[in-house]
């Protein structure tokens, strides 16, 4: 099949898919009062999940500024000193910023597994809950000593691994196909929420009451959002008492939800399937810049732009506020474009995600030539903002390709797209002296534009927005074959009549 008969199959699929989904309609539309359906209400607790996913691992980024500052001491005599509470020097803070992600590459895959085996709901709750646990030991873990410290991080990063294969659980569950977009970026948004009021709030917090208040307030924070998941998030609509008889029909039917079954996963064609290859490539390399910046932003500023600490945590939120926000606006958009017909779902992925890749390119590369204070922080906040379009490519993505295997495919992907938060902080720290050198830090730019131009090609060349055949029920198989006879014996009456109408 050439490339532009399988593009025009996708928009006749497409357009029947969109046809068939608007068939089942609500007595009572979605509208702005999004709390009088259940569906959105999950949404919006899923977005402070990941604010608490978010914040209970970006408050270390700037805790580490306080923890490791040198202080000035003025004794009774007049005498000056200096002292800080921890000697690490860069290599070691390098380890420790990337000591989360040892843990958290372990268990991608085990919680996209166990996530359609008990729930997504349970999966995603119990690993932001017990990250928030650890989180208030923290500070007794680091005054122990710098192995304890470590350990704690990396069993913090175990329990976080679960959370973006669990939530791909619930989308299964609980998004209709026409509001995948707008409901996984709205929930997404809430990473970088977290990340803007972590940031600041964990400077401010370190320079009035100390590094130790940062790990306490936010650790609380988490508990008290587990205990608000668990009483009102079920795993499908069909088990929430809090969701209509009507949604629940209305998301069943547009998901093409037929009950629960044990699921099997072929395996073989998970790896030797080139769109969910250009998922990971994708993802990969959105992370590399992303964690190159979430652990290393706040050390760029205040050693190389010469920010004092407060403002460095402010400072550093501001990409991050741009990125919540665009993500509202490219999930919305998304849809929009696949609701009209104006995009097939492929084109929708596709051009979200490498328009925004060639723009952090861009914009990266900027940042390593200008190295101004002012100019540096727009040219980022430029950078990491656009992103929010690839979060409406590559992240939504697996529902698209195989929506029963979303969470697998999302926790065999994140294990891949974790690498980055264990190599980039490492090498990052290995390049950059305790100096904060502008060439050095050049290097550290380079690198990640020159990563992002990588991924942009490989999605661009091997993206899919089509239901991948290996991932077809049985179900769907049978009522495609039907469709495909009916649309013969139709093409075959036209062809009589044709030829009856010549003769006549």
């Amino acid at each position: 099949m050439t490339d532009l008969e399988s593009t025009k199959l996708e928009k006749h699929n497409g357009h029947q898919a969109h046809h068939n989904n608007n068939e089942f309609t609500e007595s009572e539309p979605l509208t702005w009062r999004f709390w009088r359906k259940q569906r959105y209400i999950v949404v919006l607790l899923a977005f402070f999940g990941f604010f608490n996913v978010y914040s209970l691992r970006v408050n270390l980024s700037v805790a580490i500024v306080a923890m490791t500052e040198n202080r000035t001491v003025i004794d009774d005599a007049g005498n000056v000193s200096y002292e800080q509470d921890f000697p690490w020097d860069s290599k070691q803070k390098g380890l420790i910023l990337s000591s989360f992600f040892y843990g958290y590459i372990l268990t991608q895959f085990l919680g996209g597994y166990i996530g359609t085996k008990i729930g997504g709901n349970i999966v995603f709750g119990l690993g932001i809950g017990a990250t928030a646990i650890l989180t208030l030991l923290t500070p007794l873990a680091a005054k122990h000593s710098l192995e304890l410290f470590l350990a704690v991080r990396i069993i913090e990063g175990v329990f976080e691994g679960v959370t973006f294969p669990g939530i791909h659980a619930v989308w299964a569950r609980w998004s209709p196909p026409l509001e995948r977009s707008r409901m996984a970026s709205i929930a997404f948004a809430g990473n970088y929420a977290g990340t803007v009021i972590a940031m600041p709030s964990s400077g401010l917090l370190a320079s009035r009451y100390g590094w130790e208040s940062v790990f306490y307030v936010f650790g609380a924070i988490g508990v008290v959002w587990l205990t608000l998941w668990m009483l009102f998030v079920r795993a499908g609509p069909e088990l929430d008492r809090f969701c209509s008889k009507e949604e629940c029909e209305y998301i069943q039917k547009t998901i093409g939800y037929v009950g629960a079954k044990k699921i099997k996963h072929p395996w073989k064609a998970f790896f030797t399937s080139m769109a969910f290859y250009a998922i990971i490539a994708s993802h990969f390399s959105e992370n590399w810049g992303f964690y190159t910046l979430l652990t290393q932003l706040p050390s760029f500023l205040k050693d190389t732009l010469n920010f004092d600490l407060g403002k460095t945590g402010f400072l550093s939120a501001v990409p991050y506020l741009a990125m919540g926000i665009l993500l509202a606006v490219s999930g919305y958009l998304a849809d929009w474009l696949q609701v009209k017909g104006i995009w097939t779902t492929t084109q929708v992925r596709r051009n979200f995600n490498c328009g925004a890749f060639l723009a952090q390119t861009v914009f990266m590369m900027l940042t390593a030539y200008i190295m101004d204070p002012t100019w540096s922080v727009v040219f980022i906040t430029i950078a990491v903002g656009l992103g929010a379009f690839a979060w409406s490519g590559f992240a939504v993505n697996h529902l698209d390709i195989a929506p029963q295997h979303a969470s697998v495919l999302m926790g065999i992907g994140n294990t891949f797209a974790t690498i980055p938060g264990i190599v980039s902080p490492l090498l990052t720290g290995y390049i950059v002296g305790d100096s904060g050198d502008r060439d050095e830090w050049r290097v550290v730019f380079f690198i990640s534009a020159g990563i992002y131009l990588v991924g942009c090609v490989i999605y661009w060349f091997y993206a899919s927005g089509e239901l991948q055949e290996w991932a077809k029920s049985p179900e769907q198989k049978a009522l495609e074959a039907e469709q495909k006879q009916q649309l013969q014996l139709t093409q075959r009456a036209g062809f009589v009549n044709t030829a009856a109408d010549l003769k006549d």
